[in-house]
Formats: C-alpha cells, sequence, structure tokens
C-alpha cells in the first residue's frame, strides 16, 4: 500500500507543479497593481490558464487525498516538495544556482521519505488530537498573514506561501483523520465537522496562494508552501498524532538534517531570486537611462 501511495503522491506533486505554473501565469495576467482582490476573481474564472491550472490542481488534490487513505501523513506530505522541480523547468530556471537548491531539496526529501516509511505507524487520533494540530497551525497561519498584511513584494510573497503551506498541512492531518476514520468504522461514521474543516483550510490555503501568485514568481511561491507543508504535516504527524512511536534518535537526527538540507536549498532559491531580480532592475534602469 505504501508503494501505491508514494505512486500517487508523486503524480499529486507533478501536478501540483503544473497547476501552479498555469496559475501563475492566470493571476499575472489580470492583476496591474502587484496585488490580487477580490475583484479579480471574476476575471480569474475566464482565464483559459487560469482554469486549466485550476482542474490540474483538482486531480492532483484527488491523487493526494487518496495517498493519503493508503500512507500515514510523514509518508505522503514530504513528497509534495517535489512539485518544486516541476516549477522550475517550466518557468526555465536552469542556472547552477537554482538547480543546484532544487536538487538539494528534491534529495533531502526523497531521503526524508525512504527513512519515515520504515518506521511510521498509523494510529487511530482522537478528537483531542485533531483539535490540538488544527489550534497549532490556527496561530501558525494567523502569524504568518499578519506579516503579510504589513509586507510588500518578495516579503509578502513568502508570508503567504507560507501561511498556504500551513494550512495544506493541516488538510493532510485532517483528510488522513477522515480516511483513517471511515476505513476503520465505516462511512456512517465520517467525522463531519473534521472534513468541514478540511476544506475550510484548502479553501483558505488556495486564497494564499493567489495572492502570492501576485506578488512573487511561481517558483518561490511553489517552494516555500511546499516546504512549510510537509514540515508542519510531519512535525503533527510525529508528535500530535504519534505516527513514529518506535522511531530510532538516530533515524530522527538523520530526518532533522533532511529538513534542514531542504529548508537551506528553498532559502538559497529565495535569496537567489533576489539577486537575479535586483540585476534586472538595474539592467532595465541603465538601458532606460
Amino acid at each position: 500500500m505504501i508503494g501505491l501511495a508514494v505512486a500517487c503522491a508523486l503524480c499529486a506533486a507533478i501536478a501540483s507543479g503544473l497547476g501552479a505554473r498555469l496559475q501563475h501565469g492566470g493571476v499575472r495576467a489580470e492583476t496591474r497593481d502587484g496585488e490580487l482582490h477580490l475583484r479579480s476573481l471574476a476575471r480569474l474564472g475566464r482565464n483559459p490558464g487560469w482554469l486549466l491550472g485550476f482542474a490540474v490542481l483538482g486531480v492532483g488534490t484527488v491523487l493526494q487525498i487518496v495517498a493519503l487513505t493508503l500512507a500515514p501523513v510523514i509518508v505522503v506530505a514530504p513528497l509534495v516538495v517535489l512539485a518544486l522541480p516541476v516549477v522550475a523547468v517550466l518557468s526555465g530556471r536552469r542556472d547552477r544556482t537554482s538547480m543546484l537548491a532544487i536538487a538539494a531539496v528534491s534529495i533531502a526529501v526523497g531521503v526524508f521519505v525512504a527513512l519515515s516509511s520504515d518506521a511510521a505507524a498509523s494510529p487511530r487520533l482522537p478528537p483531542s488530537d485533531v483539535l490540538d494540530a488544527t489550534q497549532i497551525v490556527t496561530v501558525i497561519v494567523a502569524v504568518l498573514g499578519t506579516i503579510a498584511l504589513f509586507g510588500r513584494g518578495l516579503v509578502r510573497c513568502v508570508a503567504l506561501s507560507a501561511a498556504a503551506g500551513a494550512a495544506y498541512g493541516l488538510v493532510s492531518v485532517l483528510v488522513r483523520d477522515v480516511a483513517s476514520t471511515v476505513q476503520t468504522l465505516g462511512l456512517a461514521e465520517l467525522p463531519w465537522l473534521v472534513a468541514c474543516g478540511a476544506v475550510a483550510a484548502f479553501l483558505l490555503g488556495a486564497w494564499f496562494v493567489q495572492l502570492a501568485y501576485a506578488s512573487g514568481p511561481p517558483d518561490v511561491v511553489v517552494g516555500c508552501q511546499t516546504m512549510v507543508n510537509p514540515l508542519v504535516a510531519t512535525v503533527l504527524g510525529m508528535t500530535v498524532l504519534g505516527e513514529a512511536p518506535a522511531m530510532h534518535p538516530l533515524t530522527l537526527a538523520l530526518l532533522a538534517v533532511c529538513g534542514a538540507a531542504a529548508l537551506a536549498g528553498i532559502s538559497v532559491l529565495v535569496r537567489h531570486y533576489q539577486v537575479v531580480s535586483s540585476l534586472r532592475r538595474r539592467s532595465r534602469y541603465s538601458r532606460s537611462t
């Protein structure tokens, strides 16, 4: 089952990368001031590229849900980071620094999944644990949302993307709880409140992503979002949800190293984009004068 879950999660990551690239183009085409407003939604609904991206992301969401019904969160969630190489290739970012950063993220995630899949467990989640996870993520999203509210440019983009990642991380946890409950107790015991919470967190994350697209490039949006998403989901899975009860301390240390390597790769990518953007602005200014 874990092998099939990993395959579904990989396909979901590819769909996420392609959908993100398409939606970013649609949002950029429909915004003029670098910010997306509610009145822009009607125009987005008529943009073919954005609609196609929405459909592709829908397929990816279904595949992610299937993966979460077959394997624990700490196995499935990290694979979403592999959407980053897809976006980088589609965006044409093939300079050495970007490719090395993307390679570091991809390798770190691959090792993380390989290590966690052997020790992962699938315990039943008491309602108190689900509530604790929701409260933790709510605080994280509120802090990041406040930073985005007062930030501009790339700071706003990173904060919004990270907030979306935190919301999506909670979605993974809630979907896993719903799937586990239905598999164990049957559809009659479907936890409707948890399911509604998953839908609400997903919609909030999706809106944050659209706002982030209006403030920055797609690879930075996807990089930040897909780094925070598995980080939140995995930490919650290991602590609040108890999905790694018998994991060896050495394995935990290796997982921490993988997480740090992935975070460093994302940081390098964001910083590199800042430098490249600054050089491009100076070049355009020099030509105009």
